[in-house]
């Protein structure tokens, strides 16, 4: 088990070590992902998906972090998570242009994106936002935890971010 939870650690650390290293190169290229601090939101996902007849090919504006990638060639999905829920975001290589896409390529689970798009439902009838326009708000440098075990090592958590007041 220790052995496990050693292994564990040098994944997650060398995980951070290529977030890191991401962050420098963006940083590098004049694109610092922690300089933006507004962007201009004009729905949440529960308000798209609950107003979809009225929305549907209409221009949005929604931000939240990345929870799922899928790059599948010139188009890809990925589930952006804010304030309401969840709603899907469709990204093709066409409509956001070759350097942008490259670098959406290159965006970690984690990250905060901001999307500018209009509605729209996909063949299997998801609702879901075609990006024209995506921008990385912030850069996540820890990964997540892990989906279904959660947070393993409980000393990790500080009994001020619980809530606690003994330690």
């Amino acid at each position: 088990m220790a052995q496990n939870n050693q292994q564990n650690n040098q994944d997650v650390s060398q995980l951070e070590k290529v977030r890191r290293q991401k962050l420098a190169d963006l940083q590098a290229a004049g694109q610092d992902p922690f300089v933006i601090v507004k962007y201009d939101q004009t729905h949440h996902s529960k308000e798209i998906k609950e107003n979809f007849e009225a929305l549907e090919n209409q221009n949005v504006s929604i931000a939240g972090r990345m929870m799922f990638k899928r790059v599948m060639g010139k188009a890809s999905f990925c589930n952006v998570q804010d304030l309401e829920g969840r709603i899907q975001v469709y990204v093709a290589r066409d409509d956001l242009g070759e350097e942008a896409y490259k670098a959406f390529k290159k965006m970690d689970i984690g990250d905060i994106i901001g999307v500018k798009g209009f509605v729209f439902k996909t063949k299997t009838g998801e609702i879901s936002v075609h990006a024209k326009e995506l921008t990385l708000l912030s850069k996540s440098l820890s990964p997540l935890p892990e989906k279904f075990h959660g947070l393993q090592d409980t000393d990790l958590l500080s009994p001020a971010l619980c809530g606690s007041d003994h330690e």
